[in-house]
């Protein structure tokens, strides 16, 4: 059984800054691609930032410059450093992961920003 964990939501103002991290735990064989989706209430969910095992990063287009997504091999965790915070940046957001040729999602955390 493979568990994502996700960690790091809260509650932040305009302007400010998050980090969330996600580690994947269980019988672990291989790890491609780990990336992060946000959805906002009445919204679908959609794709923030993937980072597969080889190849280059892809960010959403509304976040690029202001998040950045990294990743501990060691560790099976992922991250995701949220500058410069928006109010619409709003949602739950939940690590999503292909490990052992199955993706797999984690509970989802909340993000809050007030203006």
């Amino acid at each position: 059984q493979v568990q994502l964990v996700e960690s790091g939501g809260g509650l932040a103002q305009a302007g400010g800054s998050l980090r969330l991290s996600c580690v994947a735990s269980g019988r672990i064989f291989g790890i491609d691609a780990m990336g992060w989706y946000r959805q906002a209430p009445g919204n679908e969910r959609e794709l923030v930032a993937v980072l597969p095992s080889r190849g280059s990063t892809n960010y959403a287009d509304f976040v690029k410059g202001r998040f950045t997504i990294s990743r501990d091999n060691a560790k099976n965790t992922v991250y995701l450093q949220m500058n410069s915070l928006k109010p619409e940046d709003t949602a739950v957001y939940y690590c999503n992961a292909r490990i052992n040729f199955a993706h797999y999602w984690g509970q989802g955390t909340q993000v809050t920003v007030s203006s």
